[in-house]
C-alpha cells in the first residue's frame, strides 16, 4: 500500500523514530526532510542536499548533508553543527547512513554524479568522525546485526554487500568479507530482529530478504522500479516501509509507474529491530 503519496525525486533514508512512533525520510535531490504527523504531511527544506539521519533524543535528529553532520530539532526547527563531512570537497554529498548498537553513526558519501571512487564511509562516535573505508563510488546498505557485532555495507557499483566484525565500541575489526554477490543493484538495507537483511534493489521493484548465510528467503514487490531503502516501523515494528525514486526515469517510465517516488508500506512481512540512539 501507499504510506505517503508525495513523489520524491530521490526518496531515501527512512528512519522510524522509536520515541515518537513516527517515520522520517528524505528527498535527497530536493534537499527535503519529510514526515507525517497523525496523517498530516510535514516537511523541511534545507540549503543543501540531506540524505540520512539517526535519532539523538525525542525531538532531535542527527542529519547528514553535503558538508556536515548537524543536529536538527523537529519541534523547533533549530539547527546546530556537529562535525564537517567532506566540507572541502564540492564533488561529493552524503548518502546512506544508520546508527549502530554502540551509539555510533555510520555515514557514506558519494560523488554527486556517481564519480568512480569519489566516496567513502565514516563513523561518528562520541565526538569523533573517523574515515573507515575509501574508494567507494555509491555508498549504501549500511546496517547492523541485532547483537551489535557485525556491520554491513556496499559500494553499489560492485554489486557486492560486505560485512565486517565490530569490537565492543563498534569499530571495525579486520577486513570486510563478501556477504552477497548479486546481479542486481544493492541500495539501502536494514537488518531485522532475526538477523536477516532486507535489501532494496534499485531497478528491481522489490525489497529482497536474505538470511544470515546470504540465501534469499522472501521478496516484497512494490510498484516502483527504483526501490531505494527499507525501514521497519509501526507499534510492533512489523510494517516494512520503503522509499522509492523517480531519478533516472524518463517521461514514459514515470507515466508507466506513477507511484514512483512515493513511500510504500507492507504489513506483517517481517519484524524489525528498533533503531539505536546516536550518542553525541
Amino acid at each position: 500500500m501507499i504510506f505517503d503519496s508525495r513523489r520524491c525525486e530521490l526518496g531515501e533514508g527512512p528512519l522510524w523514530h522509536p520515541k515518537r512512533g513516527q517515520l522520517f525520510w528524505f528527498d535527497i535531490l530536493n534537499k527535503t526532510l519529510l514526515t507525517q504527523v497523525n496523517g498530516a504531511a510535514q516537511e523541511w527544506v534545507f540549503g543543501e542536499m540531506v540524505s540520512a539521519a539517526g535519532w539523538v533524543s525525542e525531538a532531535e535528529l542527527l542529519i547528514a548533508s553535503e558538508t556536515q553532520l548537524f543536529l536538527f530539532d523537529v519541534e523547533t526547527g533549530a539547527q546546530r553543527a556537529v562535525a564537517p563531512l567532506e566540507a572541502d570537497n564540492p564533488v561529493t554529498r552524503s548518502n546512506d547512513g544508520r546508527a549502530d548498537a554502540q551509539g555510533g553513526f555510520w555515514i557514506g558519501t558519494m560523488g554527486k554524479r556517481a564519480e568512480k571512487g569519489a566516496g567513502a564511509i565514516y563513523r561518528y562516535y562520541r565526538g569523533q568522525l573517523r574515515r573507515l573505508y575509501g574508494d567507494i563510488t555509491i555508498s549504501n546498505s549500511i546496517c547492523f546485526a541485532p547483537n551489535g557485532k557485525t556491520a554491513y555495507f556496499t559500494d553499489t557499483a560492485t554489486a557486492k554487500v560486505l560485512r565486517v566484525a565490530l569490537d565492543v565500541d563498534g569499530w571495525p575489526l579486520g577486513t570486510p568479507e563478501v556477504y552477497l554477490d548479486l546481479k542486481t543493484n544493492p541500495d539501502g538495507a536494514v537488518i531485522d530482529s532475526f538477523g536477516n537483511m532486507w535489501l532494496a534493489e534499485w531497478g528491481s521493484s522489490r525489497v529482497a530478504c536474505y538470511d544470515r548465510a546470504g540465501a534469499m528467503i522472501s521478496q516484497t514487490a512494490f510498484d516502483a522500479p527504483h526501490t531505494s531503502c527499507p525501514a521497519f516501523g509501526g507499534a510492533e515494528l512489523t510494517t516494512l516501509y520503503c522509499t522509492t525514486a523517480q531519478q533516472d526515469m524518463d517521461a514514459a517510465a514515470r507515466a508507466a509507474h506513477p507511484q514512483s517516488g512515493m513511500v510504500f508500506a507492507a504489513q506483517g512481512v517481517g519484524k524489525g529491530q528498533a533503531e539505536h540512539m546516536v550518542i553525541l
